[in-house]
């Protein structure tokens, strides 16, 4: 079942809780301005078209575009497939939608071959077959149970997806654009699930743009008493073109990671279970703030709070782990016009020695920003004006059994605003996309949100 709810309305009284925090100030359902299909669909994508108020829902076999919740346009992907597969295995699930060279560009498992489609412009209230597809290995995954991830920036595609129907050569890669195609280093990560990739912009300095890309990884450590999980930030250079002809040849040059630490200090407990992420960008990057939501063994989900200098100053200035010589110049990491021409031994670290010892807290390493027995499955934060004329960030949190947690942070606490039911019965919200332009306030201090959830 889908669910598409319009908009919502939070007060401006904040009620602090400290030792039952989790009971709302309001307690609201949502009833109204949903779009309900009657066929359950395990798996879909949103893409919110950046400037407009469009919104785009991949399911299985379609696409649909979407204003203020009424279906505007329906895309059918054609899979030709023939008699090359049986019942299930034939359907086309969305996994990618993405803004990619002036058109939507789709992609999809298409009976466990990947493909890609790129939609064409038809006026309001039309259903369009499409039918010319590409090859979507590496960008979509073979089924919609695999792990994948994209992000477009600058006019390049960047994916995570398995290569192969076994769900093996799982990394994350420049697969389209006019630059070099490049790609991990195989011993790089063990088993990952990626989670999520964004672009931090330097306005006054475009060559040392990073990529950071969020996921965790299978644990090395295999003591009884350790997690299987360990969650990673990963940076690597937007200009990358990878390695000479002789060393690393299309193969990122600047890749570094480090450990993300969510935790409760003084005690030997970690949430290592990175589970999405929200990052609240500011025109200044170093000002950017990164939100991330975790869960742990013992069934408990956290949100931690990381300042992206911070992250960044991990990746400058922390030794190599398992590296003990005199660090080479450039240091490894370090964005250049040219990767092909980097030293031997700059690049040598790399290959080797990828990951910094030190680990990345959060902002307020005294406990994490909230801890709930509730298992909360998306994050999505947004800035807003109260009554006040102060600027808050109000962190949205839904669960598994169809709850919206609205919270104001203020000095790093946690208040509890607002709980939404989004439909009569109980189902996980799988997808949440945030439009802050859609935020409106009145003169009474209240203020309307037009968020859409699966």
């Amino acid at each position: 079942m889908i669910v598409f709810c319009r908009s919502f309305v939070f007060g401006s009284c904040f009620l602090p809780i400290f030792c039952s925090w989790e009971i709302p100030r309001l307690t609201l359902r949502q009833e109204n301005d949903q779009l309900i299909y009657s066929k359950n669909i395990s798996h879909t994508v949103f893409f919110h078209q950046n400037g407009t108020d469009r919104l785009y829902v991949g399911g299985t076999n379609y696409v649909l575009e979407l204003k203020d919740g009424v279906v505007l346009n329906n895309y059918t992907l054609t899979t030709n497939r023939g008699d090359a597969c049986h019942e299930s295995s034939c359907e086309n699930v969305v996994t990618v939608i993405e803004e990619f060279q002036n058109s939507i560009l789709v992609c999809g498992t298409n009976g466990e071959q990947p493909a890609c489609w790129n939609l064409p412009h038809i006026e309001n209230n039309q259903s369009r077959t499409v039918g010319d597809s590409t090859d979507g290995s590496g960008i979509s995954p073979y089924t919609y149970s695999q792990n994948s991830l994209s992000l477009v920036v600058d006019g390049e595609l960047y994916a995570a997806a398995p290569l192969y129907k076994d769900g093996s050569s799982l990394q994350f890669r420049r697969k389209a654009g006019k630059q070099i195609q490049v790609w991990m280093h195989d011993p790089w990560i063990i088993e990952p699930t990626f989670i999520s990739a964004f672009v931090a912009r330097r306005y006054d300095d475009p060559t040392n743009e990073k990529i950071y890309v969020l996921f965790r990884e299978k644990n090395s450590d295999s003591s009884p008493e350790a997690d299987p999980w360990i969650s990673r930030v990963a940076r690597i250079c937007k200009v990358d073109k990878g390695g000479p002809k002789n060393y690393l040849q299309h193969i990122w040059t600047s890749f570094l990671k480090a450990r993300l630490v969510c935790s409760i200090p003084g005690e030997p407990l970690y949430f290592n279970r990175l589970r999405d992420v929200f990052v609240l960008h500011s025109e200044n990057w170093r000002d950017s703030v990164v939100y991330a939501l975790f869960s742990s063994s013992w069934n408990a989900t956290a949100v931690c709070i990381y300042s992206l200098s911070d992250l960044d100053d991990i990746f400058e200035k922390s030794n190599f782990k398992g590296y003990n010589e005199n660090i080479p110049n450039p240091r490894p990491g370090t964005c250049v016009s040219d990767s092909r021409s980097l030293p031997g031994q700059t690049i040598r670290v790399i290959k080797e020695h990828p990951e910094m010892t030190d680990w990345i807290y959060p902002i307020q390493k005294r406990a994490p920003f909230i801890i709930s027995n509730n298992n909360y499955t998306k994050i999505a934060v947004d800035r807003v004006q109260a009554a006040d004329d102060k600027m808050y960030n109000v962190v949205l949190l839904a669960t598994d059994n169809g709850l919206i947690l609205k919270i104001l942070e203020h000095d790093f606490k946690a208040f509890i605003i607002s709980e939404t039911s989004l439909c009569k019965g109980s189902a996980p919200i799988q997808s949440m996309k945030l439009d802050s332009n859609q935020l409106q306030e009145d003169l009474s201090g209240k203020h309307l949100l037009n968020p859409t959830y699966q």
